[in-house]
């Protein structure tokens, strides 16, 4: 998110052209839509003062909109559009995210939802009780140190929103992808430990709720092709990078 450039555009709309102005921004956001320079885009209104709005567009860097959409064929139709409301914008600028940013806590982490690290421990003495027994995979981990069973249970707590006890005692990205170097870990494998650790995940009493299990399993998907990919005899380690954190995906925690 850091390489992209967040265009703020300020109106004051009087109260009686508000429905023109929505109408005109709902059909211009097609040509945003459109646009591969154009990550997303929200226009919000104030809630004290109707007559002001922000208009928030993220870009893929500000050369990409300045040279990109603004010189291309989709500008000319978005500014068909907006182009009787430029007189009433009060500020158009570009802003770089810093690095003061975080989320609150309305919405818990997988790591919460999920129990925590006494749930992800549970999980991974589960998994790996199976993986000893499985035809399939138990040769790939015939040299499984005993500790494994917990540094995956570190990765996957941290990976999910948890403490950063994996980087802190193990290592970055890195030195997951490392541990698969060489491997030549085959689909069929692959599939199997997605499998085995839905199960795990099951018997160890993971939350089943809709909205958990479809997070979990991206990223299990997510992380095994991964490990294959990264398992190819011709495959080349990443530059260090720190641990990814995943999070919900379209569908926020459920709560009735």
């Amino acid at each position: 998110m850091t390489a992209h450039t967040v265009e703020y555009i300020r109106y004051r709309i009087p109260e009686q052209k508000s429905a023109e102005f929505l109408a005109a921004y709902t059909r211009a956001a097609a040509q945003l839509a459109a646009s591969p320079h154009c990550v997303d885009y929200e226009l919000a209104r104030c809630e004290e003062d109707f007559e002001h709005y922000v208009l928030r567009i993220t870009w893929t860097s500000t050369q990409d909109h300045m040279e990109g959409f603004r010189k291309s064929e989709l500008f000319a139709d978005f500014f068909a559009e907006i182009r009787p409301y430029v007189t009433h914008i009060e500020e158009m600028r570009h802003y770089k995210p810093t690095t003061v940013r975080g989320t609150g806590a309305s919405v818990p982490t997988l790591y919460a939802w999920a129990g925590g690290a006494e749930a992800f421990a549970r999980l991974t003495s589960v998994f790996y009780d199976k993986v000893r027994k499985d035809d399939l995979l138990a040769p790939l981990f015939a040299d499984l140190d005993p500790a494994h069973a917990e540094h995956v249970a570190l990765w996957l707590g941290e990976i999910f929103g948890g403490p950063p006890a994996y980087s802190e005692t193990q290592g970055g990205h890195g030195h997951m992808v490392a541990k698969h170097l060489g491997r030549g870990i085959t689909e069929l494998q692959r599939r199997r430990w997605v499998n085995l650790i839905q199960d795990a995940a099951d018997e160890a009493g993971l939350p089943t709720d809709a909205e958990f299990r479809s997070a979990f399993l991206a990223y299990v998907e997510w992380g095994t092709r991964l490990a294959v990919h990264f398992s190819a005899p011709d495959a080349v380690p990443p530059a260090e990078q720190p641990v990814p954190r995943w999070n919900w995906g379209a569908a926020p925690p459920y709560r009735g």
